[in-house]
C-alpha cells in the first residue's frame, strides 16, 4: 500500500484493515480498498441523483443554491482537511462522507419527514439508515449479488454517522476517528453553506448575521475594515474564515484527546468523541444553528416549499399503495417479500425533486 500510510497516527484505520467485504473479491490493481469504495460510490446512480435533490432551498428557485450533491462535496473536502490535520485516513473519511446522504429523499428533510409519517406503522423512514440500504441492497451493479460490496469500515462509518439530522444506528462498537470526522464535517458544511444560501436568498441581512459571535469573529479576522455593510461582498471571505476558525478549534481540541490512543480498536471503546470542538466553539456553532432555524428554516418561503414537497410525497405514497401497478415492475415484484410500504419508500426516496413532481403530475393532477 502507499507509503503515506506510514505517516498515519496509531488510531487511524489502515487500508490493510479495509479488505473485509461481504463478498470476497481480489484487490484492485490501481486503488486501495477505500479508494475503490469511493469509485463505486461516485459511479452509483444514487450519487448522480443527488444533483437534483433539495438541500434547503429548492434548486428551481435559483441556480446558485446548494443541492444535496454540492453539500456532499463540500462536506467531503472538509472531512479530508480534518483527516489530514489529525493524521487519520483521508480516503476512508472521504468515502464515508460521499455515501452519507445517498439515502436522502427528494425535498430535503421535509421529504424525509413525509416518508417517515407515511411508513410509521412499518418503522418509519430515516435517511441515514436508508443510505445503508442503498449501498447494501438497492444499488446492484454486479451480476451475482446486490449492493456495492463496500468495506466494513465504510459501512460502519455510515452506521455511526450522527448529527442534528442523523441518528446513528445501534452498533456494538463506537465510531472510528474517521467516522467522527465525517459527522463534524457534515455539521460544519451544512451550517456554513445554509447561511450563505440564506444570504443569497435575501432572507438575512448584514445586521442580522452580525448578531452571531462566529460571524463577528470571522469578519474581524478576514475583512478588517470599518464601514462595510454589504453582506454579499464579504460573505465568502467571512464564511471561509469562519470555517477555518472551526477547523482550527477542532484540531487543537482533538489532538490531546487522541494522543493516548494506540489503535483503532481502542477508539471504538471510548465513551466520548475523540474528535470534538471546544465548549466555546460548540456554543457559538449552536447559536448559528438556532439562528438558521428561526430565520431560515422557518422562513415562510421555505415552509411553503417544504409543505408542497411533503404533500406531493404523501399523495404519491398513497397512490402507489392503492395501485402498486403504478410502480416499475422491478419494484412491484418485491412487495410480497418486503411489504408495500418499504418498497414504496425505496422508490420515492430514490426520486429526484423533478421526477417526483413529474410522477405527481402523472398520477395525481
Amino acid at each position: 500500500m502507499p507509503n503515506k500510510e506510514q505517516l498515519l497516527a496509531p488510531y487511524a484505520v489502515r487500508s490493510v484493515n479495509g479488505r473485509s467485504r461481504a463478498h470476497a473479491e481480489p484487490d484492485d490493481p490501481f486503488r486501495g480498498p477505500f479508494e475503490l469504495d469511493r469509485h463505486r460510490i461516485i459511479e452509483s446512480t444514487a450519487f448522480r441523483r443527488l444533483e437534483h435533490k433539495t438541500q434547503v432551498f429548492a434548486p428551481t428557485l435559483h441556480d446558485h443554491f446548494r443541492t444535496r450533491l454540492t453539500h456532499t462535496l463540500e462536506a467531503a473536502q472538509i472531512a479530508r482537511c480534518l483527516a489530514v490535520a489529525l493524521r487519520a485516513n483521508e480516503a476512508l473519511a472521504e468515502a464515508i462522507t460521499l455515501a452519507h446522504d445517498l439515502g436522502h429523499p427528494p425535498f430535503g428533510h421535509a421529504g424525509e419527514s413525509a416518508l417517515n409519517d407515511a411508513a410509521a406503522q412499518q418503522g418509519g423512514f430515516n435517511h441515514n439508515t436508508h443510505s445503508l440500504r442503498v449501498v447494501e441492497y438497492l444499488e446492484h451493479p454486479f451480476p451475482t449479488f446486490r449492493g456495492l460490496n463496500l468495506t466494513l469500515e465504510v459501512l460502519g462509518g455510515l452506521r455511526t454517522h450522527t448529527t442534528r439530522y442523523d441518528t446513528a444506528k445501534a452498533m456494538h462498537d463506537g465510531p472510528s476517528v474517521e467516522s467522527q470526522i465525517v459527522s463534524l464535517a457534515d455539521r460544519m458544511a451544512y451550517n456554513c453553506h445554509d447561511l450563505e444560501d440564506a444570504i443569497g436568498a435575501g432572507f438575512v441581512d448584514f445586521s442580522e448575521v452580525s448578531e452571531l459571535a462566529l460571524w463577528r469573529r470571522a469578519f474581524d479576522d478576514s475583512v478588517r475594515s470599518d464601514g462595510v455593510d454589504n453582506v454579499h461582498s464579504v460573505r465568502r471571505a467571512v464564511l471561509d474564515a469562519l470555517l477555518n476558525t472551526l477547523l482550527t478549534d477542532i484540531v487543537h481540541t482533538s489532538r490531546p484527546l487522541l494522543a493516548p490512543i494506540r489503535s483503532p480498536d481502542q477508539v471504538r471503546t471510548m465513551p466520548l468523541p475523540l474528535v470534538a470542538m471546544s465548549e466555546s466553539a460548540d456554543r457559538q456553532l449552536t447559536e448559528l444553528e438556532q439562528f438558521l432555524y428561526q430565520r431560515v428554516y422557518r422562513h415562510s418561503e421555505v415552509v411553503r416549499t417544504d409543505a408542497e414537497g411533503q404533500s406531493m410525497i404523501l399523495a404519491l405514497f398513497n397512490a402507489y399503495r392503492r395501485d402498486p401497478t403504478n410502480l416499475p415492475p422491478r419494484f412491484a415484484a418485491r412487495i410480497d417479500e418486503q411489504g408495500a410500504e418499504r418498497v414504496i419508500c425505496d422508490y420515492i426516496a430514490g426520486m429526484t425533486d423533478r421526477y417526483c413532481m413529474a410522477e405527481h403530475t402523472r398520477l395525481i393532477c
